[in-house]
C-alpha cells in the first residue's frame, strides 16, 4: 500500500544544507565506499587527497587500539593535504560487540562524517551532532529510508541492486524516484557505480553523489590481498553470486572463491544468522576467504593507484558533462525549430 508523502520529511534541516553542500565543494561527488577487510587508513587518505570523500570500515582494525592508531592516521594524513573530508562507518547491529569502544574513538577523532549500516542510526546521532558531525545510513529498501530518516539522520545513502559487499534488490531508478516522494535531503547511491558517467548519471536520476566501492578493491592503497586484486582484473559480472549464505547480509560473492572454501550450490540458498560479536577482523569466519565484488567488476582492467583511478572518474564525469550540454543545445535547436514550423503553419491555417 502506497503512503502518503511525509511532508516534515521533505523540510530540510540546516545539517542536510551543510551536507549537500560538502559534496558540491568536493573535486567529484563521490564517496569511497567502506569496504570490509579492503578499505585501510591509506586509501582513505588518499580519496582524500585525490578530491573524494574516503571512507574507513571501524572494523577493519583488529582491535581498538588497532583501530585508535588508524583513525590518527587518517586525521593526521587529510589535514596534511587532504581536500575532502573523511569518513567512519560503524555497525550498528545489536550483535557488534565494540561499539560502545568504537563511539568512544569516534567523540576523540571527530570525522565530519560517520555512515552507519545493519542498524538504526539513533544509536549514533546525539553523539555525533554534538561535535557538529554529519550521520548518514545505509538502507536498502524504501521503509528502512522512513526509518533512517524518523531517527533524524543527515543523509541517506541507497544501497541497490549490484552492490559488492553488501548489496540490495532495487533498481536504483525506481529506488530514488520513490525514496525523493518523502526526502528532499542528502541522498547517495551505492550500487555498482564504476564510471565518471554512471557518477552523472546518479545526479540526473535525483542522487546528490555517488558511493564508489568494487571500482576501487584492486586500488594499490587497499587492504585487498594480491590475489583478489588479480582475480578482480579478470572477473566479469557473471562471475558473481549473490546469497546470504556467507555472512547473513546479500552479498556479491566472487565464485571461485565460494568453490575453493567448498560452498556447495546447496548452502548458497541458505540464510546464515547475522553475527558480527567478537573480533570480526581476524576471527575465522568465512566471508574472509571468500572475497566480494560489485557488478561493476568488469570496469577493473589493472592494478592502478587511487589518485590514478580518480583522475580517469574525474576525466569521465567531465566528458560526459560536455556530452549533456551538447545534448541540451541541440535539444532546445529543436524546440526552437518546432516552435518556428508551428507558427508557420498558423499563420498559412489563417
Amino acid at each position: 500500500m502506497k503512503q502518503s508523502t511525509n511532508t516534515s520529511a521533505m523540510q530540510e534541516n540546516a545539517s542536510a544544507i551543510q551536507l549537500r553542500e560538502l559534496f558540491a565543494r568536493t573535486r567529484l561527488p563521490v564517496m569511497a565506499a567502506p569496504m570490509f577487510l579492503v578499505s585501510s587508513p591509506e586509501l582513505v587518505i588518499a580519496s582524500s587527497r585525490s578530491g573524494i570523500v574516503g571512507t574507513y570500515a571501524a572494523p577493519n582494525a583488529r582491535d581498538i587500539v588497532a583501530l585508535d592508531h588508524a583513525l590518527s592516521d587518517i586525521s593526521a594524513g587529510v589535514k596534511h593535504g587532504g581536500t575532502a573530508p573523511w569518513a567512519l562507518n560503524m555497525i550498528v547491529h545489536r550483535s557488534y560487540d565494540r561499539f560502545d569502544a568504537e563511539l568512544e574513538l569516534v567523540l576523540r577523532y571527530r570525522p565530519m562524517i560517520v555512515t552507519t549500516a545493519l542498524g538504526s542510526p539513533r544509536r549514533v546521532l546525539e553523539h555525533v551532532h554534538g561535535y557538529g558531525g554529519f550521520v548518514m545510513a545505509d538502507v536498502a529498501t524504501p521503509s528502512m529510508a522512513r526509518k533512517a530518516i524518523e531517527a533524524g539522520v543527515d543523509g541517506l545513502i541507497l544501497v541497490c541492486a549490484g552492490a559488492g559487499g553488501h548489496t540490495g534488490t532495487y533498481h536504483p531508478f525506481s529506488f530514488v524516484d520513490e525514496v525523493r516522494q518523502f526526502w528532499s535531503g542528502p541522498l547517495g547511491l551505492a550500487g555498482a557505480i564504476s564510471t565518471g558517467a554512471h557518477v552523472l548519471a546518479a545526479q540526473q536520476v535525483g542522487a546528490d553523489f555517488s558511493v564508489v566501492g568494487t571500482r576501487l578493491i584492486a586500488a594499490e592503497e587497499s587492504m585487498a590481498q594480491p590475489a583478489y586484486r588479480e582475480l578482480l582484473v579478470g572477473s566479469r559480472m557473471e562471475d558473481l553470486v549473490a546469497s546470504k549464505a556467507v555472512s547473513g547480509v546479500l552479498a556479491n560473492w566472487l565464485r571461485p572463491t565460494l568453490e575453493r572454501a567448498g560452498i556447495s550450490a546447496a548452502q548458497l540458498g541458505e540464510e546464515k544468522k547475522i553475527d558480527f560479536s567478537g573480533d570480526i577482523s581476524t576471527a575465522p569466519k568465512a566471508w574472509k576467504d571468500v572475497w566480494s565484488a560489485g557488478h561493476g567488476v568488469g570496469s577493473i582492467n589493472g592494478i592502478e593507484s587511487l589518485a590514478v583511478i580518480v583522475d580517469r572518474l574525474a576525466y569521465e564525469y567531465s566528458t560526459s558533462l560536455n556530452a549533456e550540454r551538447a545534448a541540451i543545445e541541440r535539444h532546445m535547436r529543436q524546440v526552437d525549430d518546432w516552435k518556428s514550423a508551428d507558427a508557420a503553419t498558423e499563420g498559412v491555417l489563417q
